[in-house]
């Protein structure tokens, strides 16, 4: 199965496993909770997949790569303790908690979540003298002598023996007491959650043209050779940095992160190509109302990968702009309900506090740092995915601010104080009508330029599909609008569904001889 299907099943297990019955008591008792057995090639995704089903469901996340970890660790140091047994006092050995279980119950504590997920990595990957303990975990869920606390869904990862030699098989008891989930790379299902991890557009497009290059490991003379899925992600995320640095990566930078000496080649001169392309087109221009003649001129004689990167950089300059009015969007929305509990709370206050110098702003400041503690609670238990996070920060930002002005003005009354937060906000509502308008702006500059250069051609069908697949610009014209949008996804991707429709019906008819 493909990654999206295991991340939906692990979903739907904890749920599951989670679910209580009239009494209070878990539904599948967890003697039955079978845990999870995900094998796949290195790279693939594992982990943060866990990551997402654990945000997404509301619980804790514990990882553990085991390969890290001395039978010690796992199982507990032992230790004496002396014990009367019929009348007589003896020593016996025992064991303290191991260091794993003991996570688990740290960050119920710190998070306040008392249900999870235990996620451990590499399990099929231990020593020989791990390897029984192992066993035992997926077998009983236990660790020495320590079980895993109730509520707590076990996940477990490992290798198939092609990737690491240090594989080790599991028994046929083992295996009938897990759900075992093989994965394969998935180019389509992966670019749906680069997509929404704002990849960088030029690996997405790279892969666009040259998809067979997404995964590979290969082994020769030379030794192993490999590029992964991981690798393309943590490549784009310092490739992102880089740019906002004014640096530019080159082929040795690329290798450390894509090993495989042609991919890296490859990928290197067309990096090289997109940013030439995104000066030579410019880019920012054409987002701008304002295309040069020449750009048209160069593309009557582009080959296609040419045009496609072009959209590619023309899709990404949207992205941006559809990100920063979404984040605006988020921020408003969130001051905007702290107002309203700050009136609440200015209407509430004492009047003997009423008369302290300040007063006003020091509510406020308290209620700010209680939801920058609410949010770093939260960023804690993992329940914060990267969007989320920085709208949070970036309103507690905003609420410091405001808290400033409010010092400032030093407001004699809950109504002098609320009309100064009020103008805060009203600044702030403008930035927020800024960022949309200029987003809409370079959207219908878009379509002007795409109009102009490709009319109904396959680039504009790239075009709108993107548009459609991206979540930051479907939300955006979702909520805002865009004409054009919906008339080119009406015509253009039906006729595409029909084209491709009826070449599987020839297809179809050629192999049963009927043409």
């Amino acid at each position: 199965m493909n990654i999206k299907r295991a991340k939906e099943e692990i979903e739907h297990t904890v749920k599951a496993y989670l679910a209580k019955d009239a009494l209070g008591e878990y539904a599948i008792p967890a003697i039955r909770q079978r845990p999870i057995l995900l094998m796949g090639p290195p790279g693939i995704g594992k982990t943060q997949v866990m990551e997402q089903a654990a945000r997404e469901c509301g619980v804790a996340l514990v990882a553990y790569t085991i390969t890290h970890h001395t039978r010690q660790s796992a199982v507990g140091l032992p230790f004496i303790r002396q014990r009367n047994y019929g009348g007589r006092d003896v020593s016996v050995t025992e064991y303290t908690m191991s260091e794993i279980i003991a996570s688990v119950y740290a960050k119920m504590e710190t998070t306040g979540l008392k249900e999870g997920i235990l996620f451990i990595d590499e399990i099929n990957c231990v020593s020989e003298t791990l390897a029984p303990t192992m066993l035992q975990f997926l077998q009983c869920k236990t660790f020495g002598n320590q079980a895993v606390p109730a509520g707590w869904v076990i996940v477990a990862a490992g290798n198939p023996p092609e990737y690491n030699k240090s594989v080790r098989d599991f028994d046929i008891v083992t295996l009938d007491r897990v759900r075992r989930m093989d994965i394969e790379p998935d180019l389509p299902v992966w670019k749906d959650y680069a997509r929404a991890a704002h990849i960088h557009s030029a690996i997405l497009s790279y892969l666009e043209l040259h998809p067979q290059n997404f995964y590979q490991i290969n082994a020769d003379v030379d030794g192993t050779q490999f590029v992964t899925a991981r690798g393309w992600e943590d490549l784009s995320n310092l490739l992102n940095t880089y740019e906002s640095l004014g640096l530019q990566a080159d082929e040795e930078l690329i290798r450390q992160y894509i090993q495989h000496q042609k991919v890296a080649e490859d990928f290197s001169a067309y990096l090289d190509l997109y940013y030439k392309y995104r000066d030579d087109y410019g880019v920012e221009d054409i987002l701008a109302g304002q295309a040069k003649p020449a750009a048209f001129a160069r593309l009557l004689q582009a080959p296609f990968d040419e045009k496609l990167s072009l959209v590619s950089l023309i899709l990404s300059g949207l992205e941006t702009r559809f990100s920063a009015s979404r984040r605006a969007d988020a921020v408003a929305d969130s001051c905007y309900a702290f107002l309203r509990e700050t009136k609440k709370a200015f209407a509430e206050m004492p009047a003997e506090l009423a008369q302290e110098p300040n007063c006003w702003a020091q509510l406020f400041g308290q209620m700010t740092a209680d939801y920058e503690a609410g949010t770093q609670k939260k960023r804690t238990a993992g329940l914060l995915d990267k969007p989320t996070l920085e709208a949070r920060l970036q309103t507690a930002k905003t609420l410091r601010g405001w808290e400033k002005e409010l010092l400032r003005a030093a407001a004699p009354d809950a109504d002098a104080a609320f009309k100064v937060l009020r103008t805060q906000f009203g600044t702030l509502s403008d930035a927020r009508d800024t960022a949309q308008q200029t987003a809409s702006a370079a959207l219908e500059a878009a379509f002007d330029f795409m109009e102009q250069a490709f009319a109904e051609s396959q680039e504009m069908v790239v075009f709108v599909t993107e548009l459609t697949l991206s979540p930051a610009a479907h939300a955006f014209i979702a909520e805002n609008g865009c004409e054009r949008y919906f008339q080119y996804n009406k015509d253009l991707l039906l006729d595409h569904r029909k084209a491709a429709l009826n070449q599987e019906l020839e297809a179809e008819q050629r192999r049963h001889g009927m043409l």
